[in-house]
């Protein structure tokens, strides 16, 4: 993209010849969509990864099978240089490496890396199975790991590279239905603070956001109108709060901040 094609606010996290990887892009609707959208707006070259059936088994409202390729077809139909890989399941224990090297292969390198690709699904304490603990970990943790692995096995020093990861705010208050997942972006949250060191000699930042409750389309009616009660604007998150997020840790204006857990939840009151 051409970087005069820009509004001048945006010129200054321009990230024009970065090459991006952005999972969890699978609802038209989802913060996965929205960072896709911002990113190649901002001029980089990404390609995008889903897993359709899992938001279609749930019932979400903009869940299509081809969600995530009819994305890709309307980014590039406005002139962004954007791809969609084919939608796998992460808790595959193959996948995870199968998709970083396709998108490398695809894209001729990678410089970031966006992990916004998550499991969840409500369960009282008594209604634990091991099925569903180990789902949560394989897709939220054990996926991430080694999709870092695989990405920071390509990037040279002199190129350097970002990963941003998506917590929740677990770490704020509890999440009474949704224990699995919470102890899995605990997990993710930790995983970002140990890997950050590991990584700062390659030239890498690892940075991890917790976007807050974000109105993705789930939720209505009385239940909705509580949440934005909770907010001290009225309003819920949107997916492009956390997207304007993720442009600016990927820019070059955050070359200094790595092994941070920012939450970008508009004031949020448990």
């Amino acid at each position: 993209m051409n970087s005069g094609n820009m509004p001048k606010e945006e010129l200054a996290l321009s990230l024009e010849n970065q090459k991006i990887l952005i999972t969890g892009v699978s609802r038209s609707l989802g913060i996965g969509a929205a960072i896709a959208r911002r990113c190649a707006a901002s001029g980089a070259s990404i390609i995008i990864h889903g897993f359709p059936n899992y938001d279609l088994n749930l019932n979400y409202p903009d869940a299509t099978n081809s969600s995530t390729n009819d994305l890709a077809q309307e980014l590039s139909a406005k002139g962004f240089n954007v791809a969609a890989l084919s939608p796998s399941d992460l808790s595959d224990p193959n996948e995870p490496a199968r998709v970083v090297d396709e998108a490398v292969m695809k894209l001729s390198g990678l410089d970031g890396l966006v992990l916004n690709h998550a499991y969840s699904v409500n369960a009282d304490i008594d209604e634990w199975t091991a099925e569903h603990i180990d789902a949560h970990f394989s897709v939220n943790v054990r996926a991430s790991m080694l999709m870092i692995q695989e990405f920071a096995k390509q990037i040279k020093k002199e190129q350097g590279g970002v990963i941003t990861l998506f917590t929740s705010g677990q770490y704020l208050g509890p999440m009474i239905k949704e224990i699995a997942y919470a102890a899995s972006k605990e997990a993710i949250l930790g995983l970002c603070q140990q890997v950050a060191p590991v990584l700062a000699p390659k030239n890498i930042r690892v940075n991890c956001i917790n976007p807050g409750p974000t109105d993705t389309g789930y939720l209505e009616g009385t239940a909705y109108e509580e949440v934005a009660r909770m907010f001290p604007s009225g309003r819920w998150g949107t997916p492009d709060d956390a997207a304007k997020l993720i442009q600016f840790l990927h820019s070059s204006h955050a070359h200094w901040i790595t092994g941070q857990v920012i939450a970008s939840e508009g004031g949020f009151r448990r």
